[in-house]
This record gives structure tokens, sequence and C-alpha cells, in this order.
């Protein structure tokens, strides 16, 4: 038998704080003792313990969300000022920029409507591998319509210019790009940006749609990974 103290730090695996009772006696192998309090012996404290929370592996926070949501209106009134009378169509480079996209529209009060493209050149690395895939084409012709691609973050530019080429080559009325961040020390193909967020230095970043492994999309701003995590994941 173990013996769980007061605050210790226990994770059952349900994705939830726990309540441990202090000096509880558990089987050996068990996560952790649960009680609410009103079960508790006489003069025995719970204490409530936090579950991990995937901004516990951030070092930095690059943009935060406050920022995220000035610059996004900013955006989206540029924008709408740009395709007024146009109908514009929003392309989305699934899955990264789609926070970016859902905040985005509604900042844009103008008829508009849109489509999304899925493309794949990372995996799991944090490294463009250069060899872009499409994997998810568009469900409507672009033909004669103003598209503007919506998208998270411009690095090396492959992905950008293989994916304006491919839509380019479906006849729009206009092709244009707008970004939330832009990685310009790491630009290898040149890319025009027709509305751009925030420049950010060349490191790796995850949050607001952003992932390393498929984790951690849900942050609400842009930020770093602690080293260790690369490791782990």
């Amino acid at each position: 038998m173990l013996l769980a103290a007061e605050g210790e730090t226990c994770d059952p695996g349900v994705g939830a704080p726990v309540r441990v009772a202090r000096n509880v006696t558990r089987p050996s192998g068990d996560p952790c003792v649960t009680a609410p309090s009103a079960d508790l012996p006489y003069g025995e404290v719970a204490t409530e313990v936090r579950a991990p929370s995937p901004a516990d592996d951030i070092a930095e926070i690059l943009v935060d969300a406050d920022s995220i949501a000035r610059k996004v209106a900013e955006l989206g009134a540029a924008i709408a000022a740009d395709y007024a009378g146009k109908d514009p169509v929003l392309v989305s480079i699934l899955k990264g920029a789609l926070p970016f996209l859902a905040d985005l529209m509604r900042q844009i009060p103008i008829r508009l409507s849109l489509d999304f493209l899925e493309v794949s050149s990372y995996g799991s690395s944090t490294e463009s591998s250069g060899v872009v895939r499409i994997l998810k084409d568009l469900a409507q012709p672009i033909e004669e319509r103003h598209v503007l691609v919506v998208e998270d973050i411009v690095d090396t530019g492959f992905t950008l210019r293989y994916v304006l080429e491919h839509l380019q080559n479906q006849k729009p009325a206009s092709l244009r790009l707008c970004t939330l961040l832009d990685k310009p020390a790491r630009r290898i193909v040149p890319i025009e940006i027709d509305h751009r967020g925030f420049e950010i230095p060349d490191r790796f970043v995850v949050g607001y749609g952003l992932d390393y492994g498929e984790r951690y999309r849900n942050l609400p701003f842009i930020g770093v990974l602690k080293p260790e995590v690369y490791g782990r994941l």
C-alpha cells in the first residue's frame, strides 16, 4: 500500500482535476485516490489537483490572444474594403488555418463563400519537406471568382507556391493571399502577401491552429514549445 499525501499530483487519465484526501492509503498501482469532500473523515482536507494543460508545454508566448483578436479585426476590415461587391471565395488551407478563418470571416461583413484545400508538407516534423501533396481539393469551381487564400503561416514558400499555381490554373478572376503569420527569414520561394498579420522570427511555433504532432492547435495564442517537448511526442 502507498500513501497519497495531500497535494500529491496524480493523473487518473480522465482529463479532469481530482480531489486527493490527505493521508489516504491506496493500493500500489492505483493512479490516485479520489473522494468528495462530504465523504472525508472529520478533520481531513481535500486538495484539488489541476489536470495537465497544453499550455504547460509552452516556453514563450510570441503573440497573445488579445493581439491576435485585434489584428484579425484589422485584416477583416481591410479585406471587406478590397472585396466590396465582388462576392469573394475564401479558400482555407486545412487544418492549421481553421481558427484564423473562423475568426476572420466574422470580421468581413460582405457577401462571401468558403472552400477548403488540404495539403501536406510537414507531416510530424518541424521542417517543411518541400514535397507538397494535395489531400483534399476544392469542392466548387473558382473560374471567374475572386479568390482569397487564407493561410496560417508562410514559411519557405514551397507549399504556397504549389497551392497558388494549382488555383491559378483554375482561372479565377483574381487570386490573393492573406496570412496570419509570416516568417521571412525562412523564405526560399518569393511569395507576394496581400494581407499580413504578424511577422515572426525563425522559430517553430504552435497554437491558434498550428500544431506539433497534431497537438496544441487549441491554444488561443502563438507560442514556442519547451525544448524537452520535442523528444517526448
